[in-house]
Parts: structure tokens; C-alpha cells; sequence
């Protein structure tokens, strides 16, 4: 008879004990103990999280064996696929290979292949061979096992599109489905890191809801950009400005919104020290929405309070209840988003 583990993983804690997962520098990655109230999958793809690959493709030079390395360095080290300088992870892609008994009335049987949507940083992980690294789309192909815990979420992967595109897209769920939430009708919406695949999909999302008098502004760095996500119609403008130049940023958005702050901005830049970017161009009691892995929530906090902006900042949180099926929705109603995904990330 399987043990019975803790819903939240922490019998997998190996230190400092009395964490959970996300928190421990090491946990337990032996697939051949198992738990009553886990699942195990066979994992064929990491998506590593954007500023985390980003982080190690700069640290080893671009170059992909290295890459590969790194990765089966930090697993092998700490249980998991936590980037110790970002401190974030991905997501996987895999097929059920065991499930515990106490999770038997869940829809899932074995061999149903599902995507994680928790966070690779407090997924137990075990890498026995490096595929591929695909550094255009933050993704390694591997041979290997995973552990999702009782209180894990999961999407079981769509009939009606690639794996791949439908990874693509789960690996920013979290994003689309606060762009849903967060607008009103009406509202003047700001985006940083507008080329990238969450902001797309936020920009759509947020399009419909801010409506005809509605105001949704990407900001690129690159001005050769712009015709194609114009393109896109998911902006009614794009800009163009660094985002790690706050003051310059804050000139070209208010241009963009009629000299007015706007009411949201949205970061989705894989980059650090964005913070004020995002922060300047918004009125008082406005939000704030920090898709981005990289953000400093030390900088934001106190970035904020230097320049007097009383806003209201949120974490991004990379779930929101039906997050998969509303990121999958965007795919499914908005062809031009579905062949660039096609196009770019599968």
C-alpha cells in the first residue's frame, strides 16, 4: 500500500524543513516511493519560464549543450527546475504514469497526457536524458519524470490543436485570464514586453474588454515590430521605447493615451529593473498587473512610494480560476494569434 504524503508536497521537503516546496532549496525527487495522493507523469517537454531561460541562455553564452547542462545541473542539485538567480521554473508536459488511490475519482486515467499548470520550481523532477533545448522557445525536450502533488492543477491537452502550440500557450495562462478579469469597459490599458506570447494574448483579452472607447497600447523596444502586431489587432497602438527607461516610457505612453495615465499597464518583460516603466504612466488608485517573472517586488515597492504614485500592484499569479480553457479560447477565436503561435513557438 502507497504512503500517504502531505496535500501541499511538503513530505517531499528535504531542506529547510517546514517549507513548502517552492520555498525549499531541495526536495525529493525519487519517483520510486510512491504516495496515495500523488501523480507521476513521464515528462517529454520543459517550458522553462522566459526570464529564467533567458538568465541561463545569457549565462552559457547561447550555447545549447551548455544549456542542457545547466538544466540537469539544477535538477539534479535540487529536485526541481528552480533557476537560482530568478528563483522561478516552467512548466511540463507529460503522460500519466501513476495515480495514487486517493485520487482515483479525479478524470484522469493512465496514459492521458496533460500539461502542469504549477510552476516547475516546486515540482519534484528527475531528468535522465537531455532531447533537445529549442532556445527560440524557451523549451527542452527530455526523457524524465515528474510529480504533481494532491493540491496540483493540471490541464489535460486539447484534441484540436498541437501539444506544442497548446504548451506555448498554458505556459502563460495566468496572464490572459487577469487581462480578462482586470479591465473594464472603457479603461486605458498599458503593455510592456508587447511582442511577447503572454502579452499578445493579454492585449486580445483586454481589447474586448475595455470595448469601442477603450484605450490597449503595447510598448516595444524594437521599432520593426510594430507593423506586425498592429497587424495582429490586438493594440489599438504600439509604441515604441525601452522599458528599462521609465521616464521615456512615461513620454511615449501618455502620447499614445491623449497626455491621460492610464488606468492599467501590464508587464510582461522578461528582463529586469521594468518596475517604474510600468508604475509611472498610471493614475492613482490605478493597477499595476507584474506578469514578469524578472520584477523586483522590493523595486516596485519602493520605486512606488519614491515617486509618490499610489497604486495598486499585483503579483502575478500564475493561476486564475479557469485559466486553461480561456488561454486555449483565445487560440481557438482569433486565427491571426493561432498561426503566430503556429508560426513562432511550435
Amino acid at each position: 500500500m502507497a504512503l500517504k504524503g502531505n496535500k501541499y508536497g511538503t513530505h517531499r521537503v528535504i531542506e529547510p524543513k517546514g517549507v513548502l516546496t517552492q520555498a525549499a532549496y531541495k526536495i525529493d525527487n525519487n519517483m520510486d516511493v510512491l504516495y496515495s495522493n500523488e501523480i507521476i507523469c513521464d515528462v517529454q517537454s520543459l517550458n522553462i519560464d522566459s526570464a529564467s531561460f533567458t538568465q541561463i541562455e545569457e549565462a552559457c553564452g547561447g550555447d545549447e549543450k551548455k544549456i542542457g547542462e545547466m538544466i540537469m545541473g539544477i535538477v539534479a542539485e535540487r529536485g526541481k527546475q528552480q533557476n537560482p538567480v530568478t528563483g522561478s521554473g516552467g512548466m511540463f508536459i507529460g503522460t500519466v504514469a501513476y495515480i495514487g488511490e486517493d485520487l482515483q475519482d479525479r478524470d484522469l486515467k493512465v496514459g492521458d497526457k496533460i500539461a502542469s499548470l504549477v510552476s516547475l520550481s516546486l515540482t519534484p523532477l528527475r531528468i535522465d536524458k537531455i532531447l533537445a533545448v529549442h532556445k527560440d522557445i524557451d523549451r527542452v525536450d527530455i526523457v524524465g519524470k515528474a510529480v504533481l502533488f494532491e493540491s496540483g492543477i493540471y490541464a489535460k491537452l486539447p484534441s484540436d490543436m498541437s501539444e506544442a502550440l497548446a504548451l506555448a500557450a498554458l505556459d502563460v495562462a495566468g496572464a490572459p485570464a487577469q487581462a480578462r478579469k482586470l479591465p473594464k469597459e472603457g479603461d486605458s490599458v498599458l503593455i510592456l514586453g508587447a511582442n511577447g506570447k503572454s502579452a499578445v494574448l493579454c492585449g486580445y483579452e483586454a481589447m474586448k474588454k475595455v470595448g469601442p472607447t477603450g484605450n490597449v497600447v503595447g510598448l516595444v523596444r524594437n521599432p520593426k515590430q510594430v507593423p506586425a502586431l498592429m497587424e495582429l489587432g490586438v493594440y489599438h497602438k504600439v509604441i515604441v521605447a525601452s522599458a528599462t527607461e521609465p521616464v521615456a516610457v512615461l513620454e511615449a505612453a501618455l502620447a499614445a493615451n491623449g497626455g491621460k495615465e492610464y488606468d492599467i499597464s501590464i508587464c510582461c518583460v522578461n528582463q529586469p529593473n521594468c518596475e517604474m516603466s510600468a508604475i509611472l504612466p498610471v493614475r492613482d488608485d490605478g493597477l499595476v498587473y507584474f506578469f514578469s517573472m524578472a520584477t523586483s517586488f522590493t523595486k516596485a515597492a519602493l520605486g512606488a512610494e519614491g515617486v509618490g504614485k499610489d497604486v495598486n500592484m499585483i503579483i502575478g499569479n500564475g493561476y486564475t480560476k479557469d485559466h486553461a480553457e480561456i488561454t486555449l479560447n483565445v487560440l481557438r477565436e482569433n486565427p491571426k494569434l493561432r498561426a503566430l503561435f503556429d508560426e513562432k513557438y511550435v
